[in-house]
């Protein structure tokens, strides 16, 4: 008999037991955090919360923390021209991509194709730095 060993735990790692019981305790309310009704108020109230939490941990300020369903709708977000950095509402005008992105990152940004621009990778899969130094000293950012 072969012993299987399983690598493939990109989106399938088994769960810490800490974040088993969060999701445990958070699957018990009943309220759309978006309502006024005392249900919603509990669910905004411990979402709020956990908001909190993340934020200490990481060392951010709770309203820069953001949920997301997932990694897709993650990256989505952060590779939006329009997205606020550090205070700064100004669009950004280009998007470096390295050359080797998952599919939701070549596909899911909202830049416009003409303003995506390819990093090539060398040969252990990491972004060209003298690539993306001359791109940067190009100054089109």
């Amino acid at each position: 008999m072969s012993e299987r060993t399983y690598l493939d735990w990109n989106a399938t790692a088994p769960l810490r037991a800490e974040a088993r019981a969060a999701i445990a305790a958070a699957m018990e309310l009943v309220g759309n955090p978006s309502s006024v009704h005392g249900e919603g108020r509990a669910a905004r109230h411990h979402i709020e919360q956990s908001r909190g939490e993340v934020a200490a941990l990481v060392g951010a300020e709770p309203r820069n923390i953001v949920f997301t369903s997932g990694g897709t709708e993650a990256n989505a977000l952060a590779l939006s021209p329009w997205i606020e950095v550090d205070g700064d509402k100004a669009p950004r005008n280009r998007l470096l991509l390295s050359a080797i992105e998952h599919p939701s990152v070549r596909s899911g940004h909202r830049f416009p194709a003409s303003e995506v621009e390819e990093l090539p990778v060398t040969s252990d899969g990491i972004v060209d730095l003298c690539a993306l130094e001359r791109r940067l000293a190009a100054g089109v950012f």
